[in-house]
């Protein structure tokens, strides 16, 4: 498994960039909150600043596989299955769970992102990119989640920024 310098995900532009050595590696679309950016528990917003991947979740599951309490099913997404629970937020194939690095900002008290559940995830392949529509966490394209999945390990920084703000 290759390290990371740290992966930017750029609110504005809706985009996750993967960077080695400062240098802009692979780019993404991804989907954050469509509450927009903020970091208090409850918002439905995706939190900004320094973050850390504490988790991975997932390692070996199939495209769609559902995750439900960052556990695997046994179902694997379909139009059939999305149909029948209107009602489920999908979180799908793997799961990069952040925790915040910035004391009182994304971190302890109202505002801890890891206590939020905050992870980079895939979502359902009928599901908008580019564009916000979350309840506050990073979503991906499946195939694209997995790639990214390989390349993070535990302790990857990742950083969540309004705009250009590296």
């Amino acid at each position: 498994m290759e390290s990371v310098a740290r992966i930017e995900i750029d609110l504005a532009m809706q985009r996750l960039t993967l960077r080695r050595d400062g240098e802009a590696a692979r780019h993404w679309p991804v989907s954050t909150a469509l509450n927009g950016a903020g970091e208090q528990q409850g918002s439905g917003r995706t939190p900004r600043g320094l973050h850390v991947v504490r988790a991975r979740i997932g390692e070996g599951l199939p495209l769609g596989a559902v995750l439900v309490g960052r556990r695997p099913t046994g179902e694997t997404w379909s139009p059939a299955l999305a149909r029948a629970h209107p009602e489920r937020d999908w979180i799908l194939t793997r799961i990069l769970w952040l925790s915040g690095r910035e004391a009182g900002r994304n971190r302890l008290g109202p505002v801890d992102t890891m206590r939020r559940y905050i992870y980079i995830h895939g979502t359902p392949d009928d599901q908008p990119l580019g564009t916000p529509a979350s309840h506050g966490c990073i979503r991906m394209r499946n195939e694209d989640v997995v790639e990214l999945f390989d390349l993070a390990p535990p302790g990857t920084e990742v950083l969540i920024t309004e705009g250009q703000e590296t």
